[in-house]
C-alpha cells in the first residue's frame, strides 16, 4: 500500500464523534477521527513499513501519525529519527502513545528517554517518563538498574507537583508502573505514592482532576496483579 491508499482508507473510517473527542484532548486539524481499533485491518495488510510510516507521520494528520506508529519499524529508527518525531508530536496522545511506545521497542530507549526527561520541555519529559512505563510494563526486571529506577522515583517525589501537567500525569503513571510491574521496588513505589499524595491536573474550562497512584497500585494488589507484564508494547 502507498501513502494515498492508506490516507483514503483512514478517511473512510473517520467519524465526526471520534474526531470531536480527539480535538477535546488536544488534537487539531487535519484529522479524520478514526478509532484506533479500526486501524488494525489496514495494519495487517502492511505489518511494518518504515518508509511509509515516515510519509504518514510527515502529513501532520493526527490519524496518519498515529497509524505511522503502528506500522513503524522501531529497530530501523535512529535517535535523530525519534528526535524528529517528538518535535512533531504536538500533544500528549502523540508524544506518549505514538513516539514513546515506538521508542520503547528499541535498544536506545533508555538513553533517549533520559535525555527527554532532562529536557525541561513538557511533552518531551512526558514522553520520556511514558517510555519508561512502557518498558517496565513489558521487559523483564533484570533489564533495569534498580538504583537508577529508585533515583527516578526520588526525582518524581521531589519534582512532580512543580512539573507541567502532562509531565505530572506521566510521572504519576511511572510511580504506578514501578509499583505494579517492577517487583524489586514495589514497596518503594508504594511509599513514594503515599508521600506524593493526590496530584492535581488542571484542565481548561473544566474542574481540576486528581491522580492518586497509591489507590491505583492498591487496586492491582487486591487483584493479584503485582508483577504484571504486557506481552507486547504496541497493540
Amino acid at each position: 500500500m502507498n501513502l494515498q491508499m492508506v490516507m483514503q482508507e483512514l478517511e473512510a473510517l473517520g467519524k465526526e464523534r471520534t474526531k470531536k473527542i480527539y480535538i477535546s484532548n488536544g488534537a487539531h486539524e487535519p484529522l479524520f477521527g478514526v478509532a484506533t481499533g479500526q486501524m488494525k485491518p489496514i495494519a495487517k495488510k502492511i505489518i511494518k513499513d518504515q518508509p511509509l510510516a515516515e510519509e504518514l507521520y510527515a502529513t501532520g494528520n493526527y490519524d496518519a501519525m498515529y497509524f505511522a506508529g503502528i506500522i513503524a519499524d522501531p529497530k530501523a529508527m535512529t535517535e535523530a529519527d525519534f528526535e524528529r518525531w517528538i518535535d512533531a508530536a504536538y500533544f500528549y496522545m502523540l508524544s506518549d502513545y505514538v513516539v514513546a511506545v515506538t521508542l520503547a521497542e528499541t535498544d536506545i530507549a533508555q538513553v533517549v528517554a533520559d535525555k527527554w526527561i532532562a529536557s525541561g520541555e513538557e511533552l518531551k519529559m512526558s514522553a520520556g517518563w511514558s517510555c519508561y512505563c512502557w518498558l517496565l510494563g513489558n521487559r523483564p526486571d533484570v533489564e533495569f538498574d534498580e538504583s537508577k529506577i529508585a533515583s527516578m522515583l526520588a526525582q518524581v517525589k521531589n519534582t512532580i507537583h512543580d512539573s507541567p501537567d502532562r509531565t505530572k500525569s506521566a510521572m504519576n503513571n511511572f510511580i504506578y508502573t514501578v509499583g505494579v510491574s517492577y517487583l524489586p521496588l514495589h514497596d518503594k513505589a508504594v511509599e513514594t505514592a503515599k508521600a506524593v499524595g493526590p496530584v492535581e491536573i488542571k484542565r481548561e474550562k473544566k474542574k481540576s482532576s486528581f491522580l492518586l497512584a497509591s489507590d491505583s497500585i492498591q487496586k492491582q494488589v487486591e487483584k493479584g496483579k503485582i508483577g504484571f507484564k504486557r506481552k507486547y508494547v504496541r497493540c
